[in-house]
């Protein structure tokens, strides 16, 4: 055949360490049909700073691949809630083969076409919380490509009709395909008509949706005469894919015929059923019940208690025609992104029968509908089963409805197919089942009531169950709980949904407790996170006493926000907001490093050099706050305004040394008790809060932060002035009117700014 190439590539992304699926980085990818082979390229490096990375360590990245939805990953095996299933996917680990880079490839045979999805993360971490921009962060980029061989002019099978071939000798197989529409029964595949060889030297395979493998659905045409190839209850809508493999050393041109046989119970001209039930059977209004929208159902004929038939999960066939029973549609009402509810026609409370299934359909859009979790719930009337001992099973099957053939071994799955169970009975009367990411297409619940006897179940007399039915997509399960928050993630046009656990709660639902925390620590570390600002009262008292007004307030505002911002940011249950977490964050930073410029900025003593000192606090305030709309997190925003204020405080120290020819400040006490102590706090806090604090010990590191920083600055704050006696006169200049007076305590730095400016104006 025919081969044509495609590729697709996707942007590199910065992969982050694994916390939840909220935490990974997904990538949309989309095969088309006859693809023969998909090859992805895993491309993975380093980066640090702009650079090559390789310095980095090596850590490892692991992919997983799922058609249809976004893989269900588990890597820190944690226990998903109940009643969920789990589908699964394949996982791949890259390892580094190069310092800075490495390349990964994942080949895939006969893909499945549609939408595919890859997940990609890095290990857990230790937790450790990093100050933005405090060292250039290791950064690991990952990007994934596609290289898709696909056949064209693939020859199509009309059901009926009879297709002649010849393979000539260079030739190893034929592939063609035919397309399954709705309500068929089965797909019949037969080679006929060998000829240039002895025998029919063929095998024969079938698959469905892409072409076949070597463990697909096979046929030794040697070995089986006539050479058919049944498959019963196939994926209805989808191609089924057929291939006719010559064995090895069979010299020569080979002949043969190649025919295709669907049964479809809905047209009566290729099968009609011995027995439709009316309208009125089904509670269900006419225009429900024609034979155009029909499902297959196996009404078990009566047999015996030492009936050996197999246990098959097939449409029984009886008296020359299969047995079909309607499909009752859902009505789809959306409520929002990933919050769709199923309504059942004159539901939500359903009639199942004893001598036939209930079947239903639930349609998930292509793409729109595989980011959430598809809910389903089923609660039996006990009250309607008149005291029998009833048990109502469901088939929940994808793209194809399935009921179990055999009362004694009840099962929704084939060789082919399967679906999850479902039961209800008087002792456990509600049932429910989550698929997390599901798969887009015709979801079909089959209903069926059956009555338990000596050696399992057998078909009930004169009992319809009624069952109450709900079927809905919400975004996350349960939302996450408590201890949880569903968070609307996408990636380019994907949107798709997962929980973010706090407070130690771990799991796809957050209902993993194994390492939660208490309520007591809860409580605990919140009461350390606030109570510890108490530590700022003896600066607001020492600014007072010291007539520091200004500072006072400042102090005042750190506490008050800062104990409430940590109220709120509280990851548990032991939570208190009186404002936006958004408003108590960005005034707790802003009151955070407006206290640290006000201190140093006191500390200048500007006010006899600077006339307007109080423009330095309100550009700080102005700057502080622009700063922070920027960017709330990064290191410069702390860094920065502490640097500035310094270089004012150093200018302005320098300038009183440059004048007195005298250190400043002049006592060795001020610089032994105050001085020296204060910046030794500080540079402790200041490391404790960038390279010790980690997720784990925040709430006791960070608390011992915040009475290291409000200690400190009850030592850097300078005092009040207090003169013992009054100064007689100094040496003066003359002004133009005024006395020009020079005070000398001012100029040792023991008096403070505002009482020095008063005394020391002399009128002349």
């Amino acid at each position: 055949g025919l081969f044509v190439t495609d590729y697709f590539t996707r942007t590199p992304r910065k992969l982050s360490p694994f916390r939840s699926f909220a935490s990974i980085e997904l990538f949309h990818f989309h095969i088309p049909e006859d693809t023969v082979i998909a090859v992805w390229n895993l491309i993975t490096f380093k980066e640090q700073g702009g650079t090559f990375g390789d310095q980095c360590p090596d850590r490892s990245i692991t992919v997983y691949f799922r058609s249809g939805a976004p893989s269900v990953i588990n890597p820190l095996h944690t226990h998903f809630p109940r009643d969920t299933a789990v589908p699964g996917s394949f996982a791949l680990t890259l390892t580094w083969t190069l310092p800075n880079r490495t390349t990964g490839v994942f080949n895939v045979t006969s893909p499945l076409p549609g939408d595919w999805f890859l997940a990609a993360h890095l290990p857990k971490d230790d937790g450790k919380i990093s100050v933005k921009g405090l060292y250039e962060e290791c950064q690991y980029l990952f990007q994934p490509q596609l290289i898709v061989q696909r056949l064209v002019n693939i020859a199509v099978l009309y059901p009926g009709h009879v297709t002649e071939q010849s393979m000539a000798p260079h030739n190893r197989s034929c592939l063609y395909k035919v397309f399954v529409p709705s309500y068929t029964s089965r797909v019949l595949v037969e080679v006929l008509q060998c000829r240039g060889a002895e025998g029919c030297p063929f095998w024969l395979r079938v698959r469905a949706k892409a072409p076949p493998l070597h463990n697909s659905t096979t046929l030794d045409c040697r070995e089986h005469t006539p050479c058919q190839l049944a498959q019963d209850l196939p994926f209805w809508q989808h191609w089924y894919y057929v291939l006719v493999e010559k064995h090895p050393g069979v010299p020569g041109t080979i002949s043969f015929q190649v025919t295709v046989q669907l049964t479809d119970c809905s047209r009566p001209s290729l099968a009609r059923p011995p027995f439709l039930p009316s309208s009125a059977s089904m509670n269900m209004p006419h225009s429900f019940g024609s034979a155009g929208g029909l499902a297959l159902g196996d009404s078990p004929p009566p047999t015996s208690p030492n009936d050996t038939k197999h246990p098959v999960s097939i449409p029984v066939t009886s008296h020359g025609g299969e047995r079909c029973w309607p499909v009752r549609p859902t009505l789809r009402n959306e409520l929002d992104t990933f919050s769709v509810h199923f309504y059942i026609f004159f539901g939500p409370n359903v009639s199942v029968p004893p001598d036939r299934p209930a079947v239903f359909v639930i349609n998930l859009l292509p793409v729109l509908d595989s980011g959430g979790v598809l809910n389903l719930e089923l609660r039996l009337n006990v009250s309607s089963l008149c005291g029998e001992n009833v048990t109502v099973f469901g088939c929940l099957n994808h793209e194809v409805p399935l009921t179990s053939g055999d009362n004694t071994s009840v099962t929704c799955e084939t060789e082919s197919l399967a679906g999850f169970l479902l039961s209800v009975n008087a002792t456990a009367s509600l049932s429910r089942l989550r698929i997390p990411y599901p798969q887009t297409g015709s979801w079909y619940l089959s209903l069926r009531s059956l009555c338990a006897a000596e050696h399992g179940f057998e078909p009930c007399t004169n009992v319809t169950a009624e069952v109450y039915l709900r079927a809905y997509l919400s975004p996350c399960i349960n939302d996450c709980g408590i201890y949880g928050q569903c968070k609307l993630l996408r990636t380019n046009n994907y949107l798709y949904a997962a929980c973010e656990c706090k407070a130690g709660w771990n799991g796809w639902g957050c209902t993993d407790n194994a390492e939660a925390f208490s309520y007591g620590f809860q409580l605990l570390s919140t009461l350390l996170l606030c109570l510890s600002n108490v530590m700022f009262v003896p600066p607001v008292a020492i600014a007072v006493r010291s007539h520091y007004l200004l500072e006072a307030a400042v102090y005042i505002f750190t506490m008050f926000f800062s104990t409430f911002y940590h109220a709120c940011d509280q990851p548990g249950i032991v939570v208190f907001c009186i404002m936006e977490y958004d408003v108590l964050q960005f005034c707790d930073f802003l009151g955070s490093l407006m206290s640290v410029w006000v201190t140093v900025i006191a500390m200048a003593r500007l006010q006899p050099i600077v006339k307007q000192a109080s423009v330095l606090y309100l550009l700080g305030a102005m700057l502080l706050s622009m700063a922070l709309q920027m960017d709330r997190h990064g290191l410069w925003n702390l860094l920065g305004p502490s640097l500035f204020a310094l270089g004012i405080m150093a200018v302005a120290w320098t300038a009183r040394t440059i004048r007195r020819r005298h250190c400043y400040p002049p006592t060795w006490k001020r610089w032994a008790f105050y001085l020296c102590p204060g910046a030794l706090i500080a540079a402790a806090a200041v490391l404790l809060y960038a390279f010790v604090e980690t997720e784990e010990n925040y709430f006791y590191i960070h608390s011992i932060w915040h009475l290291l920083i409000a200690g400190s600055v009850g030592f850097l704050l300078p005092p009040r002035a207090k003169p013992s006696r009054r100064l007689g006169p100094l040496p003066r200049r003359k002004g133009c009117g005024y006395q020009l007076c020079v005070n000398e305590q001012e100029e040792l730095g023991l008096v403070d700014p505002a009482v020095a400016s008063i005394n020391s104006i002399c009128t002349s």
